[in-house]
């Protein structure tokens, strides 16, 4: 077991031991290694300027992605590789560099590497931005206070010859030097090689922090000044990076990433890949799962209302085996769970919606994209001709926990499928929750929204 974690930034290796492993990727880059291309700005993941591209292996190969260096700790880089704004331009500007020039994208310059790291993902792979909606959406988690987003989507979409990564770093040599599949262990983070070596690992330490995505770990470092009893890695457990359809289920490792889970279920489920769309932008799904968005106990987390209405079960394993709970059963009260200290979340199962089933999935925020919700919904219903036959609705923001609703729910089944019924089920709804008033929204905003969601799912599905 190495007691050091092995990286490579631009193509050269690096290896940090020691305290260091806990400093974030964009200090590290900064401050050790003087690439200052790489711009820290919020400290929180939201603004994009310390966008990098890490490499991780997929088949034999490295496929690049981009997320946030200010929430990227360097105990979760072993066996990738950091592509930053230098290692981009190694060979002089890249066209889409150049693109940045000639369209006039950029004044200050502070966002603008993060800009042009966010827009290089979108050209691997051979892929290319069709549209301005396109470049729009891969640039959500960048912000620029004094450009104006209208030349830089020009730039994005006036590019030839943008050269991919494996073109500026070959990878076979970069595959072939880094780690695969071992152990890590320096002080009290632990990166097992197997799912065995975790749960024990947990088991000593039951106040350790399992980072994945560090999206919400990394915010609580840098902002609240977080120092965690221990640290517990996944990433070289087999198999948590499952994600498959088994039957009528969709089966999601513990460590799927939010956006593979995304492209997974675009044709599967769109309700789902809209919300996960809306979600956060490219740098935090990169990073973040389903099984942290779970874990984290949220009473508004985005995927919530989806699992309870869709009657997910959680997989926990623990030294005395796998449990299997409904996701409903899994929460006791705000920010507690049903999760004994050796346990870890490693597969969400799904059920599918049935073809006949109507499902929407609904955020209220104050932002489109990338924004805390105010408050959540999902709604499956089944109906025969004009008759609803049953229906499932849960809310988020409305309690200290997401809420199924269950005297709504009741009232709904049998009635007829009309605007009326729809518009009596809200007052029932209104009644079934516990909202407060906080800065994204009052208590009577939300209640206003319970019975005016269920019109709108009337709407949408009549």
């Amino acid at each position: 077991m190495r007691n050091e974690v092995i990286f490579f930034i631009n193509g050269a290796e690096h290896r940090a031991g020691g305290e260091g492993v806990f400093q974030t990727l964009s200090r590290y880059l900064r401050y050790d290694q003087r690439a200052t291309g790489t711009k820290i700005v919020c400290e929180e993941g939201d603004c994009g300027a310390c966008t990098v591209l890490i490499g991780r292996r997929e088949g034999k190969g490295l496929r690049y992605r981009p997320v946030n260096s200010c929430i990227q700790f360097l105990f979760q880089l072993d066996g990738t590789h950091v592509v930053t704004v230098e290692g981009l331009s190694r060979n002089g500007l890249t066209p889409l560099q150049e693109s940045m020039v000639r369209t006039h994208g950029a004044q200050c310059g502070y966002c603008t590497p993060g800009f042009v790291m966010a827009m290089a993902a979108m050209y691997e792979g051979g892929a290319r931005p069709a549209s301005p909606a396109d470049v729009r959406s891969a640039l959500t988690g960048n912000l620029c206070r004094c450009t104006g987003y209208e030349p830089i989507i020009k730039a994005a979409l006036d590019v030839n010859g943008q050269p991919a990564i494996d073109d500026l770093f070959p990878p076979a040599p970069i595959v072939e030097a880094l780690p695969n599949g071992e152990g890590v262990r320096i002080g009290n983070f632990f990166k097992p090689a197997s799912l065995a070596q975790a749960i024990e690992f947990k088991a000593a330490h039951p106040k350790c922090v399992i980072v994945q995505g560090a999206t919400d770990f990394g915010v609580w470092c840098n902002k609240r000044g977080f120092v965690p009893e221990a640290v517990l890695s996944l990433d070289a457990v087999p198999g948590l990076d499952e994600l498959r359809i088994e039957g009528d289920e969709l089966h999601v490792g513990g460590r799927t990433t939010l956006a593979v889970l995304e492209e997974f279920v675009e044709g599967k489920i769109p309700q789902l890949a809209k919300i996960l769309d809306r979600f956060g932008s490219p740098q935090i799904k990169n990073a973040g799962t389903l099984a942290g968005n779970v874990a984290n106990a949220s009473p508004i987390a985005d995927s919530l209302p989806f699992l309870y209405v869709t009657g997910a079960t959680l997989e926990l394993s623990g030294s005395t085996g796998v449990r299997n709970v409904p996701v409903e059963k899994f929460y006791r009260g705000y920010k507690t769970l049903d999760l004994q200290p050796d346990e870890i979340i490693t597969r969400v199962r799904i059920p599918l919606p049935a073809a006949a089933d109507s499902l929407r999935l609904y955020k209220v925020s104050k932002r489109s994209h990338l924004d805390i919700s105010s408050f959540t919904a999902a709604v499956l219903m089944r109906r025969r001709a004009d008759q609803i036959e049953s229906v499932r609705i849960a809310y988020g923001g409305v309690g200290p926990v997401v809420l199924r609703l269950p005297k709504t729910e009741r009232f709904l089944a049998g009635r007829p499928f009309a605007l009326e019924t729809f518009e009596e089920a809200g007052p029932i709804a209104r009644s079934e929750i516990t909202p407060i008033s906080d800065v994204r929204g009052s208590a009577d905003f939300r209640y206003l929204l319970a019975g005016n969601v269920l019109r709108k799912f009337y709407y949408d599905v009549r």
